[in-house]
């Protein structure tokens, strides 16, 4: 069984050592963060955003891993803080001219250096991982490190938007960055519960503050202030004040006859018109008929008298 027919075994055959670790390739690993989603690991195109540690993402990706958020989906723990749309800010990115897409050499015969889709619209760094670049929160506009820190302003470069130190978001950060971000990311959530609350609670407190203010006002058993009113004191004060208030007879019998006249119709007084003003009804003599004048036979109508 082995090791017949004079052959003779070495010492790395027989006796094994530890494993030596697995090195990492640095350029396949800047090429997988920069150039692939982190979620889908598909190539990043066009709408891209990012989350509040930097980490870069399709916008399909992280649309359909909200809709479905099943553990057994693969790369869901990089994405767990993600809790829903608004957490994401897409990305307002500035082409690379020099990118020729998939346009490029494809044979592998000649050495093609390898090119970025983004760059920097200040400094025209090609966003391939090379460079630190930054994201602001506010407008989404991407630029590098280097920009920001040679142009010092608190004006976004690109749209003109005003932005603060807080609101930068570094890129694909090495971890001590992702600390920092996720610390800021807890206090502005946190912060943001408590505006919530703090709105909720102010028309709760409104209402019982006016409450309180119509109890004291009103008080117990018809206080106010504090200082007892008494009811036969109050109905004394009415009766006398109705009793200064009431008019004259005469004043009664005008208003008593104005009232019950008001709502009827006003007679005619027919002695103050003229006679051709009278002609005009039946109940003028013009329009009475003698016996003469009238028929045999009796009709009652309006005109007959």
């Amino acid at each position: 069984m082995g090791c017949d027919g004079g052959t003779i075994p070495k010492r790395h055959e027989l006796v094994k050592g530890p494993k030596k670790v697995e090195k990492i390739d640095k350029n396949a690993e800047l090429v997988a963060r920069w150039y692939y989603c982190t979620l889908s690991q598909e190539k990043l195109k066009r709408p891209i955003v990012t989350c509040e540690l930097g980490r870069l993402y399709k916008k399909e990706a992280v649309i359909e891993f909200l809709l479905d958020k099943s553990p057994d989906k693969p790369h869901a723990d990089s994405a767990a803080h993600i809790k829903s749309i608004k957490n994401v800010i897409e990305l307002n990115l500035s082409d690379n001219p020099a990118w020729t897409g998939d346009k490029g050499n494809t044979k592998g015969d000649t050495y093609d250096e390898q090119r970025a889709q983004f760059i920097c619209p200040v400094v025209g760094l090609e966003m391939n991982g090379k460079h630190r670049f930054c994201a602001l929160r506010q407008c989404g506009c991407v630029f590098s490190e280097r920009a920001l820190k040679e142009i010092k302003t608190d004006i976004c470069h690109k749209c003109g938007e005003i932005f603060k130190d807080d609101d930068v978001i570094v890129l694909n950060g090495d971890k001590d960055e992702i600390e920092e971000l996720r610390k800021k990311m807890e206090e502005r959530r946190l912060r943001a519960k408590m505006e919530k609350k703090s709105k909720k609670a102010k028309p709760a407190e409104r209402v019982a503050a006016n409450d309180h203010t119509e109890e004291v006002a009103a008080g117990p058993s018809g206080t106010t202030n504090g200082s007892k009113t008494n009811t036969r004191d109050k109905i004394s004060f009415v009766s006398s004040t109705e009793s200064t208030a009431e008019p004259d007879s005469s004043e009664k019998a005008v208003q008593s006859s104005s009232s019950s006249s008001a709502p009827k119709r006003p007679f005619l007084i027919m002695d103050k018109k003229s006679e051709a003003y009278k002609s005009i009804f039946t109940s003028h003599n013009s329009a009475k008929r003698t016996k003469d004048q009238s028929s045999n036979w009796v009709t009652h109508t309006a005109y007959y008298f």
